[in-house]
């Protein structure tokens, strides 16, 4: 009878988990991060500003918000982007983000080597002249690149979290 009481509560746990999840899944449009549409970063209303930057930016023709802030790869990709909604759900129900938005290391590591890609003979001209090329990022001298200047010079934590 006991077994049978606890598959009992354990299968209520787990559909009440499912069906908050599923709730919340679709309330806050969590399919739409299933695209490539950069609109759907906007979900979020601290993205709307990074969004605006990207439209009036010097990246905006060549490349999307998955181009720069995911990793090649469909696994890799939307491994990133599960582990990014998740943190970023998690802080933004909880309260807990600073208003000046912070890239991760992990995150700082996967756009820096998305530049690097992209402008990977620009980057073989400078490493070819500098000895700690390897250890200079990108971001810190072009973080307006993606999102323009003006968003760029509201995220001052960026520098904070780099290794």
């Amino acid at each position: 009878m006991r077994a049978k009481t606890a598959t009992v509560a354990l299968g209520i746990l787990l559909g009440v988990a499912l069906g908050v999840g599923s709730y919340t899944f679709i309330y806050a449009r969590g399919y739409s991060y299933l695209s490539n549409n950069p609109e759907s970063c906007t979900n979020c209303h601290v993205m709307k500003e990074y969004y605006n930057g990207w439209q009036k930016g010097s990246h905006h023709a060549a490349a999307k918000c998955n181009d720069c802030h995911t990793p090649p790869g469909l696994l890799a990709k939307y491994a990133t982007k599960a582990s990014n909604g998740f943190f970023h759900s998690l802080a933004f129900t909880s309260g807990r983000f600073p208003d000046s938005i912070q890239i991760k290391n992990r995150n700082h590591r996967v756009t820096e080597e998305a530049c690097r890609h992209c402008h990977q003979e620009m980057v073989a001209a400078v490493e070819g002249t500098h000895r700690e090329a390897a250890q200079m990022s990108c971001i810190r001298c072009h973080a307006s690149s993606g999102h323009s200047e003006a968003v760029a010079s509201t995220n001052t934590s960026l520098e904070g979290n780099l290794p």
